[in-house]
């Protein structure tokens, strides 16, 4: 028994000082826990430039860039004959196209915009008339000299599509035509201008035209005088064309102001520097809300002040539903 006692005793010390000795191990480990490993050699980092040929990177360079729009709206309004609350049957149709391209290299810019817009109304018992009616042609050359500014030239031609009429009531009360106020070319505008641009950013420049021409003709004599003294938009009786020396500002924003809403609008000034006190102003505003990628809500607005025109302001405002496809989409 003493025997088995002793070497069971003895079996227990032994296995006790075996754990303390795997414990000691383990804490020297956790301690040192890279005392054992094995060194890496990491190489040296060597970074050198490599320069390659343009030519050698098969690259294309585009400098144009282009975008167009198809534009489509009508409305049309019908009344039984014993509509009690009032009406006229009518009917609206509109058309526009426009395009606009641009290229660019180094500081060189040039811009060229050309906006087609024609629209006709016919209400019941009245003669055809037009609500709509322009051509605008623009085109601008411009060296970048600083950040936000830039030399500029340009050539700008408008005019319109149809004639427009002056009309009147006759004793019967039948719609009927009383003269012609203007055609194509009558009045036309052909505009150059030279002076410096401020373009803060895509969306937005002016031009301040120090030194600007502008000729106006009159190649219709069917028109009508637009003043008293028998000229038609400024150019004497007898004649079909005018040139005038002026100032010019022209002012360009073509926003998108929220995620389906656009605002467009252009404003210029031209003033003669025979008539400083007396300048012409046009402002033009279009405002698109897009319902889906096709249909769109046009609201538009023109205001012009010419007194070679009249000697009031004109208005102008439309609001159309229709169909407006774009390049690229």
């Amino acid at each position: 028994m003493r025997r088995q006692f002793y070497f069971l005793l003895a079996t227990l010390l032994l296995g006790v000082s075996i754990g303390k000795a795997q414990i000691y191990n383990l804490d020297e480990l956790r301690r040192k826990p890279d005392s054992n490993s094995l060194k890496v050699d990491r190489p040296a980092l060597n970074i050198r430039p490599v320069t390659l040929p343009v030519s050698a990177l098969d690259l294309q360079v585009i400098y144009w860039r282009h975008w167009s729009s198809f534009g489509v709206n009508a409305n049309q309004a019908s009344f039984s004959d014993n509509w009690q609350s009032g009406g006229v049957n009518s009917i609206s149709v509109g058309a526009l196209i426009s395009h606009k391209s641009d290229y660019t290299r180094n500081n060189t810019n040039f811009v060229t915009e050309l906006n087609l817009q024609y629209g006709k109304m016919k209400n019941r018992d009245q003669l055809p008339r037009k609500n709509n009616d322009r051509i605008f042609w623009d085109n601008k050359l411009s060296l970048k000299v600083a950040t936000y500014w830039s030399l500029f030239t340009s050539l700008t031609f408008e005019s319109q599509f149809d004639v427009g009429y002056n009309y009147a009531t006759s004793s019967t009360g039948r719609d009927s035509i009383a003269n012609v106020k203007s055609n194509f070319m009558a009045p036309g505008y052909l505009t150059e201008s030279f002076g410096l641009e401020y373009k803060p950013d895509n969306t937005f420049s002016l031009r301040i035209g120090t030194g600007t021409a502008r000729q106006t003709f009159v190649w219709d004599d069917s028109v009508a005088p637009t003043a008293t003294d028998g000229s038609r938009y400024g150019v004497e009786p007898g004649r079909r064309f005018r040139n005038d020396l002026a100032f010019q500002l022209t002012a360009n924003l073509d926003r998108n102001i929220g995620q389906n809403l656009n605002l467009k609008s252009r404003y210029n000034m031209f003033a003669n520097y025979e008539e400083l006190g007396d300048p012409a102003h046009r402002l033009d505003a279009t405002l698109i809300a897009s319902v889906t990628r096709l249909i769109n809500v046009t609201l538009t607005g023109i205001l012009v002040y010419d007194s070679r025109q009249h000697t009031d302001i004109q208005t102008s405002q439309t609001l159309a539903l229709g169909l407006l496809f774009k390049i690229p989409r």
